[in-house]
């Protein structure tokens, strides 16, 4: 069974950080930018700020808003780079920095917000996957055969 590429998760992954960038990161800059420091709001304390962030569904919501915001960011830094700049050169190297760096990022994000290092096996687990020779991609570029077509 051939394996399937992994673009269109990165487009998956592209995409639903775009919505959470465009639709949560404005709420918290606005909060915590603009209406608290101005006392537009009355600022919550440290003990409730506290309280909230350690509420599982809290430290979901900050996760989901760390790790798909890096992976946007990583998406359109690599095609940046790749298209506009026209480094087609180094492709693999900027992927492999690009996405490599959000996933160092989510895995801080994953550790401190669970504040264990037995959050980052899952990552570690992802990591391998993805970044190993399980990846077609890989394989097929090790020995040439991935731009070649049959006429």
């Amino acid at each position: 069974m051939a394996k399937k590429p992994i673009e269109p998760f990165l487009w998956g992954l592209f995409s639903a950080g775009g919505v959470v960038a465009a639709l949560l990161i404005p709420v918290q800059l606005f909060l915590f930018g603009l209406a608290f420091p101005l006392g537009w709001l009355t600022p919550p304390g440290y003990e409730s700020l506290h309280a909230l962030a350690s509420h599982p569904l809290a430290r979901i919501y900050l996760f989901v808003l760390c790790s798909f915001s890096l992976f946007h960011w990583a998406h359109r830094f690599r095609y940046t780079l790749y298209d506009g700049l026209q480094i087609k050169h180094l492709n693999e190297v900027i992927t492999v920095f690009c996405y490599g760096g959000a996933l160092a990022g989510t895995a801080a994000a994953g550790y401190l917000l669970w504040g264990t290092w037995w959050a980052i096996i899952p990552f570690a687990i992802y990591g391998v996957i993805y970044g190993s020779t399980s990846d077609s991609r890989w394989h097929e570029s090790s020995h040439g055969t991935a731009e070649s077509t049959q006429q």
